[in-house]
């Protein structure tokens, strides 16, 4: 390995993933934590931890300078990001080989080309990967009026630097655009710091579609298959399996052909996620990219046999991908993601202590999460649990 030490920037149930691959490997790691977590199972995963600031994730997890203060302090060689967090922030991953710590991850440069979703559909219409009929210039409202009027309705709001369904509106008529417009510009400018806005056709019951792909320093890139996502609750998925019942193989090799050229386009490194909408006639459009681990992942590992942390780590130290036709899928898998939610109260975000916990067991069966009883649910991060 071209690392020994690895700082964790993350928490929960994907810092307690990370760990043990990482040990497999001969790693050690350094868990990261704020007051809230102090005595959280991620930390206790880890070899060593370092204490990074007060509960709200802006003076903790999102503080890059405390991050790179506790790898220095720990004598980390190597950050993993985690998913959500600093995980798809340029400007962490520069700062990161700024300081001279391998981020296992894509390039800054490959994080700022898909970060913006403007951007990334202009980059991806240029190397003739299907996009999603819409907008993505003139911000003034008369001239998304008019390309609204252009595209049909409905239509899709979207903020242009963000995701999750935030700054997210369907618009089923002409006389709601002006409303929906504002509310998301809103939106988007409190969640993303930008309240840049792209149109999009609302393509009707669509299936969402992703392809896992894979990249290395060498210039390989293979995909794992796909995963299906259409199973959510408020733009949020829900449910993911893999394969897909909708996906044929003739169809599955154009999609994943396709996610291949988009990594290939930004010279993509690490594992990423390219995300595409099926329409009823079996057409797709590319949708977005992620560039980091999804959180699920372990669908993709259950049908390849593969560890797809321990893939992160090997490339990241420079080892080649095997080749494609190394790849195999077999079974079928199905992950559901469990939140700490009120169903009373239209599945609204709920803190507490978690009385008792009991994950289930058998073959086949895998829970990935970072829970114990009586540990508390923090108000201050994202409500998935495992």
């Amino acid at each position: 390995m071209a690392f020994s030490k690895i700082l964790i920037a993350n928490r929960g149930e994907i810092a307690c993933r990370i760990a043990p691959a990482a040990r497999d490997l001969g790693v050690r790691t350094v868990a990261v934590f704020s007051d809230a977590d102090a005595d959280a199972l991620h930390v206790r995963a880890a070899d060593e931890a370092v204490r990074i600031g007060p509960a709200p994730a802006r003076e903790s997890y999102l503080n890059i300078q405390a991050i790179l203060a506790a790898a220095k302090h720990s004598g980390a060689d190597a950050v993993h990001p985690g998913y959500g967090f600093l995980a798809e922030n340029a400007e962490f991953a520069k700062a990161c080989e700024d300081a001279g710590l391998v981020f296992i991850g894509p390039t800054p440069a490959a994080i700022q080309a898909m970060g913006n979703k403007a951007q990334a559909k202009r980059l991806m219409t240029a190397v003739g990967i299907p996009c999603v009929p819409g907008h993505e210039g003139d911000q003034s409202d008369a001239a998304l009026a008019v390309e609204a009027r252009r595209i049909g309705f409905p239509l899709m709001i979207k903020a242009a630097a963000g995701g999750g369904g935030r700054g997210m509106r369907l618009v089923g008529e002409p006389g709601a655009l002006t409303a929906a417009l504002a509310a998301a510009r809103s939106e988007a400018r409190n969640a993303f710091g930008s309240d840049e806005l792209i149109l999009e056709q609302a393509i009707a019951n669509a299936r969402h579609i992703e392809i896992q792909i894979f990249a290395d320093a060498q210039g390989n890139v293979i995909h794992l298959g796909e995963r299906d996502c259409s199973i959510q609750r408020r733009h949020q998925k829900v449910i993911e399996e893999a394969p897909s019942p909708a996906v044929s193989p003739e169809l599955r090799g154009k999609i994943a052909e396709a996610a291949v050229a988009a990594a290939r386009a930004i010279r993509y490194r690490g594992a990423g996620t390219v995300e595409f909408l099926l329409d009823a006639s079996k057409k797709f459009y590319f949708l977005e990219m992620n560039t980091r681990l999804q959180v699920e992942h372990p669908v993709t590992e259950a049908i390849t046999g593969l560890d797809l942390v321990a893939w992160q780590l090997r490339v990241a130290a420079g080892e080649p991908l095997p080749p494609q036709h190394e790849v195999r899928f077999e079974g079928h898998a199905i992950e559901a993601r469990l939140y700490a939610e009120d169903p009373y109260e239209n599945f609204l975000p709920r803190s507490g202590t978690i009385l008792a916990w009991r994950p289930a067991t058998g073959a086949g069966v895998r829970v990935d999460h970072g829970l114990c009883s009586g540990q508390p649910v923090s108000p201050f991060y994202d409500p998935l649990l495992a």
